[in-house]
């Protein structure tokens, strides 16, 4: 759908409240920047707000990857299609996800009321900064600069549209000011249609299952926990999701951590595969004498993800 004039007053209207309620509040949170809080806060709404369908590119050092992507606002859920362009054409395609259910990431990028709260929130992590962007695909757009203020995280530059809030292009930025992973739209429309897209080998149902309890063989296969992750990193699983893995999100950046009890003895090590701003840690080691596999998985620097591998224990 389009965006009218009125939209973009109201717009510029939400940005200069919520800018100026987290300003009165800021003072708490020494170099905290209310205005690019206030399109976090913005960019994190704007997925159950409008409906669009693009064309997306995602550069990996010299691997380019070209995807289709449909977002529709529907009633009360959300419907999408993510369709691989380029390689296998595989499909991803997610239905009636409930406009209810807000993610961890989102709620940690919302912090009006932790700033009222006199809580920094995500600011105490990063340092933010706002100024003009460049045009993406077509559409003005304001970027938000992201530095890390640790060396457990990285860095990003966010490209907003300046009327619907959505996340337009994200550069994620590696020490020494290193480009590791670009993200953005080719070209982009506001309808609640889908297109037609092309024929693909592989379609993949996502799935969203509502939160239940663990099975006994749950609670016993879970009695394992990771002791330390980087400040500000808050879990996101359900009961029954902690059988097999722990996730962590800032906000920003998620990673996911797995454990798997091996039947032999094997050699002490660890291995390293690294895929733009993703990074794969897996390490073989003895947990109170069982030989165990733990595998780091997510956007995080590599010596991060070797500590927080380090500090997996079994529950006492």
């Amino acid at each position: 759908m389009g965006i009218t004039v009125v939209q973009a007053a109201r717009s510029w209207l939400f940005i200069c409240l919520a800018a100026t309620g987290a300003g009165a509040a800021a003072a708490t949170c020494p170099g905290a920047d209310s205005e690019a809080l206030a399109w976090l806060d913005r960019m994190s709404r704007s997925i159950n707000q409008v409906s669009y369908h693009g064309v997306v590119t995602l550069q990996r050092g010299g691997d380019l990857q070209v995807m289709q992507i449909s977002h529709a606002v529907d009633g009360d859920s959300t419907r999408e299609r993510l369709t691989q362009l380029t390689g296998q054409g595989a499909q991803v395609v997610r239905a009636d996800h409930p406009l209810s259910c807000i993610h961890p990431g989102h709620r940690l990028l919302r912090v009006s009321a932790e700033l009222q709260a006199g809580r920094c929130g995500i600011a105490e992590y990063y340092r933010f900064s706002v100024g003009d962007g460049e045009r993406v695909a077509g559409r003005k757009a304001v970027r938000v600069r992201v530095d890390p203020r640790d060396m457990y995280r990285y860095g990003y530059v966010l490209e907003l549209d300046r009327e619907t809030g959505l996340l337009l292009k994200t550069e994620t930025i590696g020490r020494g000011n290193r480009s590791l992973e670009k993200f953005q739209f080719a070209n982009l429309a506001f309808d609640e249609q889908f297109p037609d897209t092309t024929e693909v080998n592989v379609v993949h149902q996502a799935q969203h299952p509502a939160p239940a309890g663990p099975s006994p063989d749950a609670l016993a296969a879970s009695s394992w926990g990771v002791h330390w992750v980087p400040m500000g990193f808050t879990m996101t699983d359900t009961p029954r999701d902690r059988l097999l893995r722990r996730t962590y999100t800032d906000g920003l950046a998620v990673f996911s951590v797995f454990l798997e009890q091996l039947d032999r003895e094997i050699r002490a090590g660890e291995g390293v595969v690294r895929d733009g701003s993703t990074v794969s840690y897996t390490r073989g080691m003895q947990l109170e004498g069982r030989p165990v596999l733990v595998t780091v998985i997510g956007e995080v620097p590599i010596n991060t993800a070797r500590m927080v591998a380090d500090s997996v224990r079994w529950a006492r």
